[in-house]
């Protein structure tokens, strides 16, 4: 496919793909379960076309933070924007470096993103910097199978699948990565995709708390003066669009 081709596919069809297919009743299921939980000031970081939005329970969220890369999902989002009652800020930026102050967020969600961040662990690394103490991060996230047939088959069509869907990850494995990155996972909840979604074997969602012991991002291996500058790029770009 040329370059052309891809950049059309990239921004006029893809993003309504990916649209439609997390608004299937499975992933509303699960949304349900864990966005309510939010609280206070909340950072959502991998916002896409704001599929949580309806699940936000607006008395307890003071201002909602939307990050998300690609213009083309914001565009979706900021449509919907006046259908709710709270406070809510988008934001075009990477996860990999979070235009938001250290401390500053009671609630981080990602939802059904790690799967497409280039690097999942430094994302992690930055959420668990703007979490204030006591704070939590909730996710939902689909799965690499258990199921050795369906792992093979994950692996098998990854690249294929990524291409379709705005880089999705089908083999990555969400919860390890959330513990690897410092973080303590407590109440969960975790199904099997129906049939037609077999591909994307088992979705998890769930809250995770920062560990005492790792708190500390300084002492992250993924952490970088290069990250930092890109955070101040990105503050300062959304300070001119603000």
């Amino acid at each position: 496919m040329c370059s052309r081709h891809v950049t059309f596919y990239q921004n006029r069809i893809m993003p309504y793909f990916v649209h439609g297919g997390c608004s299937m009743p499975t992933f509303a299921r699960m949304r349900e379960m864990i966005i309510p939980k939010a609280h206070g000031l909340v950072a959502e970081i991998g916002f896409g076309s704001g599929l949580n939005l309806p699940y936000y329970d607006p008395a307890k969220v003071n201002h909602l933070i939307g990050i998300e890369p690609d213009v083309s999902m914001l565009a979706i989002a900021r449509k919907r924007l006046a259908e709710f009652r709270m406070p809510i800020e988008l934001i075009e930026g990477r996860a990999e470096a979070l235009p938001l102050r250290d401390g500053s967020v009671d609630t981080a969600v990602v939802t059904y993103a790690l799967c497409t961040i280039s690097h999942p662990g430094r994302a992690l690394c930055e959420i668990r910097r703007i979490l204030k103490v006591g704070g939590r991060l909730l996710f939902i996230e689909h799965e690499r199978s258990a199921e050795p047939w369906r792992s093979r088959w994950q692996d098998r069509l990854n690249g294929l699948w990524g291409r379709l869907a705005g880089g999705c990850h089908l083999n990555r494995a969400p919860q390890r990565l959330i513990e690897e990155a410092g973080f303590i996972i407590g109440i969960r909840e975790q199904e099997r995709f129906p049939l037609h979604l077999w591909q994307l074997g088992t979705q998890s969602g769930g809250e995770a708390l920062p560990s005492l012991t790792t708190r500390s991002v300084a002492n992250h291996p993924t952490s970088s003066t290069q990250s930092t500058e890109e955070r101040t790029r990105a503050h300062r770009a959304s300070e001119i669009r603000l």
